[in-house]
Formats: C-alpha cells, structure tokens, sequence
C-alpha cells in the first residue's frame, strides 16, 4: 500500500487508468439548502454497493445560508479517517466557489451548477458544468420544495459519472424517507433528469469512478449520538433531563424518538420513563442526580460549556455517592469557541471536575457501536460504583454518520450495584450507608421504596460519617476521601479494558482514544511501510486498568495521540505514573478537524528522525 504522499501523487497523475473506489468527495452547499438529503443519499448508496465510506459534515455554527461542506471518504482499504485531500468537488454555493475551485486535487474533477458564473482558471484538473435548477423546476415537487430537490441534480450527474447503481440509489432514498412513496418520486425524477442529461452532455475525462465490492457486509450505518440514545434505552434509562446544545442535542433526541418503541411489556400501563428538557444545564444535572439518589438509571447529555455548568451538582453526586451518567459530546472551546468544530478538550477538566480532591471515571467511545455499549455500560458502572460516570464523545463520532459493527444488546442482567432491600436490611445487624464492609471502597446504599424502618438515610454533601450523619471531625472527613479515592481504585476492575493491537514487539507504541482510532489505524500500515513498526493501545476508559501500565512499561517510547492542544490525556498518564513521564511523548492536534492519518504518519516519522 502506498504512503499518503505517494498515493496522491500517483492519483495526480494516473496515466489513464482508472482510480477504483480510492478518493475523497466533497460537496459545497448553503446550510439549510436541502443538501444533507442528497448527501446522506449518495452515502448510503455507496455503502450498499458494499464500499467502505465514511461522511463528515462541517458546518456553520450560526445562521442558515452560509457555507456547508460534506466530504465522503471512499476506502477500498477500508479506511475511515478524513484526508485533507479533494479528488472530486461539487460546487453549488457562490460565495465560496473560488476557494472550492482552488482545493481539487490535481488530476481531479470539479463539478459546478450552470447558475454559477466564475471563471475556470484550472486547466490541470477535470471540469463538469450542469443546469442545477432545471431538474428542479421541471420536477413535479411543489414550488417551495424546489430549492431543496435542486440538490438532487448533482446526485443524478454523479451517479452517471461515476457509475454509481442508480437502484442502490433508489434503496437509501426508501431508507431516507421511510417508504413513503411521494417523496421517493419527487426526487427520484429529479436524479433520473439529472442523470439522462449527463448521459447525453457530459465526457468523462477523469479517471475516478466506482466498481461494487463486498466489503460492507457485516457493518451498519449509524451515528454517535442515536448509537449512545439506543444503547440508554437497552441500558434501561428511567430518567432524562438535559438542555439543547450542540452537538450533544440529538443524545437527548434519539432517547426520545425511539423509547417508546422499544420500552414495551404486555399488560403495562402507562410510561415507565421520564424525560425533560430543563431550563438549564443546572436544572438538568440537578433533576439527574435526583433521580439517581432516587434508585432510578438517570443521565443527561452536554457540551463543554454545559459541564461546566454542571459542576457543582457533580461534585454533590460524587460526595453524597449517587449515580448518574452524563454524555458530554465534546466541541472545541474555550468559552463558546468553535460549536460545530471537533475536539476532546474535555478530557482533563472532567476527570478532575469540581472543587476539592475529585477524580470522575471517563468511558471512551471509539465507534458508533461502542457508543451503544456505552450508552448501557455505563448504567451499570455508575450503579455498582456508586458516583458519576462520564461518556466522553466528541462531535466528529456523535454527529457524523459511520460505519460501524451491529449493535451488541446487553445479554447480562443489570448491575445495579450495592442496593438493599427489606429482606437484606433484616439480615444485616449493622448496615450504615457509608461504610465501608468489602474494603473496596463501595458501601452499600438503599433507594426511596424501601420500607424497612433502618433505610434511610440523610444525603448531604457536606462532611458525614459512615453513619451518614453530619460531621466536621478531622477523622471522619479523612476517612471518607481515602475511602472514595480507594473506590477510585477499584473502579480499574468496573471499566472496560483498552484495546491492543500489534505483537507487542515493536519498540514504539502508541496510546490514543476516541475518534483518533481510524487514523491512528490507517497511519499504522504506512508506518510499517516506512520501516516504522508500532504497538497500538486504545483506551476505553479513566481509570487506567493495568494493561495500560503494561503497555507503557513494554516500550521504549509512547505517543500519547488525541486532538487537543495541551495533551490533556498525556498529563494525566504523567499523573498516574509519574515513574513512566520520560516515555511519554505528546502528539496534540487541536484545528478543530477530524485526524489525518497522514499528520499522524508524519508527526510520529519527525520524531523517530
């Protein structure tokens, strides 16, 4: 396989032969204009072709109408990271035609409607004009839809162009539109248009195009966020409360669009949920850890700004010991910052959240199928831990439409942890809700419903004893903290381990987590074709479990990877294994951007000079 470099070179110049199911898309629209139907359309076809795809959305964080752009990636390596490379582009937004004109790759084609009068000051590259709203008023959707078929247009030129199963197109629009029969015509007529006049028009004289492969098989589509709401659902949420912001809205969204089909039981009357959409960050956290202290599976969903905002009632939830789960589906801050742009600048700051000695377990999704693993893991893990459990997304994952493994449904019974009822409080001659009996840390808790006579108990968040009653004795504080750091500690055996990867031969390793994972996996292989071999560790969670000491202690030197700028992941490393810092090596990336694998090739090939 080629390098990057190699491989844009030979695409620049392939001699005439054809360049199979090997290159970038993107399409440049106005946000609100409809194109996200079009775009999602060519995806799923492509993926149903049995190609490996993957799309990124970057969009405006302001007003409908300024600059959108959709890039889908095709791999028939399989590989998912972005490329910062444009073989094809499709131009349909004026305002930033000159630049999307500028970012074709050599050798590659530009596509533009007919409507937009530029100059074409390419000659090194392929270049398609077609009548973009022709289709669209000759089409049979109605006046005020016309602007949002128009975008068809370019699915049914592309669809001649690059040999793209008109049927598989047909297929992701039943999907889109969930059959429904008007809808699929209106913009079927306008790809069919689109693509006769193409067929009758245009020469191809670039060499890309798309040949069906069977590489999809066993792989769905889905995003982050609707993964990590389903795998809630699967989880049995009981309580949700969260505050609209982007983008961990559709978390909150997709619990609620989809609870009740599947929260059935025969005979049962009436929701067995609740879900609110608070006036704040505050008030959602603040109903959460309510719910939490009252026996139900609770959790809310955020942004950087929204933890942030949260941060007292977490800290109440850590010292007073109640569960809850909170998404937080990072952006780029500080303050509002970057909105619609993808970071994981969160990670530091939540692990530490809040004020005093505090340290939070993280979960790290690196695929839209681990965000449902998650979505119901973490449940458990909050529950039998007794404390906050943060599920740490970021946009590119929760947002971004990918393809991942099926869902795995939890085929274990719920771990609701340490809980006593009647019958267990009977036997129990001296139950006192923070003490601790097994020396791991974790006491034992009741919830509202139970009746036996010695269940409650006054949650505070001021100092207590085991007892659970107020206390300002030195002791008694001491030994409360050691006792949460100890349960900190056990927590190693709760989480889920990392992933390794390599024969652990190799003398440099790399440790990175989240949506870093595909370009991490793609820079991999031209790493070794470069004579660099590599050991990979993916983490899935904070506390660090001892694989991931191991893996340190096995090499000569780690790159700590993750998109941020200060290598929030590699300080914490440092804090835990402070005997370890001089094989640490930080490589941060924080430009808003899904990872390359190409920065990620060079940045490791720099440093190994």
């Amino acid at each position: 396989m080629a390098t990057p470099q190699v491989q844009e070179t030979q695409q620049q110049g392939t001699g005439g032969k054809a360049v199979v199911n090997d290159f970038s898309m993107t399409v440049a629209t106005k946000n609100g204009s409809g194109s996200q139907t079009s775009n999602l359309t060519l995806l799923r076809a492509l993926f149903k072709m049995g190609i490996p795809v993957s799309g990124k959305n970057l969009f405006p964080s302001n007003i409908q109408g300024l600059p959108t752009w959709y890039t889908i990636r095709l791999s028939k390596q399989g590989y998912l990271a972005r490329r910062a490379t444009h073989e094809i582009v499709v131009a349909m937004n004026e305002d930033t035609f000159v630049d999307d004109l500028a970012s074709v790759a050599p050798g590659g084609a530009f596509y533009y409607g007919d409507h937009l009068k530029f100059e074409i000051n390419r000659s090194d590259i392929s270049v398609y004009s077609f009548p973009a709203k022709k289709f669209a008023k000759e089409s049979s959707a109605p006046a005020t839809l016309r602007d949002y078929v128009a975008n068809m247009a370019y699915v049914g030129v592309l669809v001649h162009m690059l040999d793209i199963d008109m049927g598989k197109i047909r297929e992701a629009l039943e999907y889109h539109f969930d059959g429904k029969e008007k809808p699929i015509a209106i913009n079927m007529g306008v790809i069919e248009a689109a693509y006769e006049w193409a067929k009758t028009n245009l020469t191809k004289t670039d060499p890309y195009r798309v040949e069906a492969m069977d590489k999809t098989a066993g792989f769905i589509m889905a995003d982050g966020n609707t993964a990590g709401a389903l795998g809630a659902i699967f989880g049995g949420v009981q309580f949700m409360a969260w505050y609209p912001i982007t983008p961990a809205s559709s978390v909150a969204e997709g619990v609620s669009q989809n609870i009740d089909k599947f929260r059935t039981k025969e005979g049962q009357q009436g929701k067995t949920y609740g879900i609110v959409q608070a006036e704040d960050e505050l008030a959602a956290i603040g109903m959460a850890v309510g719910a939490g202290w009252s026996g139900l599976r609770a959790m809310t969903s955020t942004s950087g700004p929204g933890i942030s905002l949260m941060t007292e009632f977490v800290g109440l939830a850590y010292y007073a010991e109640i569960p809850v789960v909170i998404w937080d589906v990072q952006r780029v801050g500080p303050s509002t910052g970057l909105p619609t742009r993808t970071s994981q600048g969160d990670i530091l700051s939540t692990y530490l959240l809040g004020h005093g000695d505090t340290q939070h377990i993280l979960l790290l999704p690196g695929s839209a199928s681990e965000c449902f693993e998650f979505g119901w893991k973490s449940f458990d893990i909050a529950e039998r831990m007794q404390t906050p459990v943060f599920v740490m997304s970021d946009l590119d994952l929760g947002m971004n439409t990918w393809m991942t493994k099926p869902f795995e449904y939890p085929n274990t019974p719920m771990d609701r942890g340490k809980i006593l009822w009647e019958e267990d409080l009977e036997q129990l001659k001296d139950w006192q809700r923070y003490k601790d009996i097994d020396g791991d840390g974790i006491p034992y808790r009741t919830a509202p419903g139970n009746k036996h006579p010695r269940s409650a108990w006054f949650a505070r968040g001021t100092g207590h004893n085991d007892a659970a009653k107020y206390s300002e004795r030195s002791e008694d504080w001491e030994r409360n903290m050691q006792r949460l750091r100890r349960k900190f500690i056990t927590a190693a055996s709760y989480v889920p381990k990392p992933e390794v990867l390599g024969d652990g031969k190799a003398k440099v390793g790399i440790l990175s987590y989240g949506s870093a994972d595909p370009a991490i996996l793609e820079a991999r292989d031209y790493l070794a074709e470069g004579g660099i071999a590599t050991d990979y560790l993916r983490l899935r969670a904070v506390p660090f479990t001892d694989e991931v000491k191991t893996f340190i202690e096995n090499h000569e030197h780690i790159y700590v990877i993750e998109m941020n700028r200060d290598g929030q992941m590699h300080k914490i490393l440092r804090l835990e294994y402070p005997e370890q810092t001089m094989k640490l090596i930080s490589l941060a990336k924080h430009d808003g951007m899904p990872l390359t694998a190409k920065w990620v090739q060079e940045a490791i090939e720099l440093q190994e000079k």
